[in-house]
């Protein structure tokens, strides 16, 4: 996670590929249980540095991603929303 809180990514296609890392670790380490035994668990770590945590926040950081340069922040006299951005700002 960076540190303005954002989960976003720099594109999509990275963020899909760290998705597909993070989940083929972390089922791969319960499917390959049979073959390498507990070994096989070390994957998990790898599943879990790949999704940032867990698959919500993947999940949260694939929306940031999308969204990214679509929506701004507004704030005016205490309140905040999200206002779809200028397109010739990007």
């Amino acid at each position: 996670m960076s540190g303005d809180g954002s989960f976003a990514s720099s594109s999509v296609a990275r963020h899909l590929a760290r998705g597909a890392v993070g989940f083929g670790a972390v089922i791969g380490s319960f499917a390959l249980m049979p073959a390498f035994g507990p070994a096989s668990l070390l994957l998990l770590p790898v599943g879990f540095v790949a999704l940032r945590g867990c698959p919500t926040c993947w999940a949260i950081g694939l929306i940031q991603t999308i969204s990214m340069g679509r929506l701004k922040r507004e704030c005016a006299d205490g309140k905040c929303r999200l206002v779809a951005a200028d397109p010739g700002a990007i």
